[in-house]
């Protein structure tokens, strides 16, 4: 079974509100083994809305619209749907009488503009709204059933997971199926070099797929397997799974739902060690993700953070000498601060960050970052030149200050 969706608001295309809905429902697609083709975004016009409408139609068996069933002008989706299907709007008088009472038992007012949401195209059958006022519809169009529910992603939800996803399994269960995915988390690659390395597998294998995500430095491998039960469908991905870390080696650090972040705070427990940091360029980021796991209090000591040269003299012990010969943005002054953050802070562990974040060029050229990690085994300490602006550069360090970490705990 083909299903698409369909978003539906101005507010949208002009990035005044994040789609969250697709996702929402992409997930409870693969989730039912439901073929998700196609996902679009469409404003408050009314042809524009109804050519979308009529493509879908012709090329998919179902289609979940959001948005534009609610009681102001620019709700037109009822209208369009009843353009597309040939038939006039039809008024739910017990529904419009219903409403109204509910607004006196609240004491309040009813808007007249209520009354839009009690119309529906004819034939269509009404979808309850438990959270809200605007009750959802569905309707079969040329072959295609149409779901039309509210923008309001609470909503939405809850009339999704409760009337529409039951509905589409049941239509869906000759083509019955469970679509099961393994997301491996690599570091140290870039995303064309980490494509390159699996080229084969993702031109060569079709169930499982392979696909390529990257975020904040970090690459992503997705294998997807769809098969008859979750059983079968992790089957078939084992093997690429171990291909695909044979491949990548230890730059392989999570699957699926693990973090950098638990993997440290879980590896500094079992070690019964501590951590601190001490951040000039990247000011608090990698302290901020290191005690965004619950718990991080039993590992996290503290963090300083010394943008100036005098508060890396006064705070972190670095010798201004030091600092004179090297250079602030090197990897002997990352060094530095990182024994003087583990011998202030009474840690076990430190890691420490100097660095040009630019636009402008601090001593060296803008994107050169310097982190450096200590431990009870030992000390590290390397050079980065990270891409992008100022901010691109402060998140991809405060990712590599974490991988450098894990590193150092693994004795890689």
């Amino acid at each position: 079974m083909k299903v698409e969706t369909l978003a539906v608001g101005t507010e949208l295309l002009l990035g005044q509100i994040v789609n969250t809905n697709a996702s929402d429902i992409a997930v409870r697609l693969a989730d039912s083994g439901l073929t998700h083709v196609r996902q679009t975004v469409v404003g408050d016009n009314a042809q524009r809305m109804q050519s979308a409408i009529s493509e879908a139609v012709a090329r998919s068996d179902a289609l979940i619209i959001t948005g534009g069933i609610g009681p102001t002008a620019d709700d037109i989706t009822r209208e369009a749907v009843a353009s597309v299907g040939g038939v006039s709007l039809f008024f739910d008088e017990p529904y419009a009488q219903d409403m109204r009472a509910r607004w006196e038992r609240l004491g309040r007012e009813f808007p007249e503009s209520n009354l839009k949401q009690a119309s529906r195209p004819e034939g269509a059958d009404p979808i309850e709204n438990l959270k809200g006022s605007a009750p959802g519809f569905r309707i079969e169009v040329d072959g295609c059933w149409i779901f039309a529910l509210p923008g309001v992603p609470v909503e939405m939800r809850a009339m999704l997971d409760e009337q529409v996803m039951p509905f589409l399994r049941v239509l869906g269960d000759e083509d019955a199926a469970v679509v099961v995915s393994r997301v491996i988390h690599s570091w140290g690659m870039s995303e064309a070099a980490v494509g390159e390395l699996l080229d084969d597998m993702f031109h060569g294998s079709q169930n499982p797929t392979v696909a390529f995500l990257a975020s904040a430095g970090v690459i992503k491998i997705r294998l997807t397997a769809r098969a008859a039960t979750e059983h079968d469908a992790r089957v078939l991905i084992e093997p690429l799974e171990e291909v695909v870390r044979q491949r990548l080696g230890d730059r392989v650090f999570a699957v699926d739902g693990e973090t950098i972040e638990q993997i440290i705070h879980t590896t500094l427990q079992e070690r019964g060690w501590t951590i601190a940091t001490a951040e000039s360029a990247t000011a608090g980021l990698v302290a901020s993700r290191l005690t965004s796991v619950p718990g991080s209090s039993e590992t996290f000591r503290g963090s300083i953070g010394a943008y100036a040269p005098d508060v890396k003299i006064s705070l972190l012990d670095v010798p201004p000498s030091l600092m004179a010969e090297k250079g602030i943005v090197s990897e002997d002054t990352a060094l530095a601060m990182a024994r003087g953050v583990r011998r202030r802070l009474n840690a076990d562990v430190a890691v420490a960050v100097t660095g040009s974040a630019g636009p402008a060029a601090l001593e060296v050229e803008a994107g050169t970052m310097c982190v450096a990690v200590v431990t009870p085994e030992g000390e590290r300490s390397r050079t980065f030149r990270m891409p992008g602006d100022r901010e691109r550069v402060r998140t991809y360090t405060a990712t590599a200050a974490l991988h450098q970490i894990r590193l150092a705990l693994s004795g890689q």
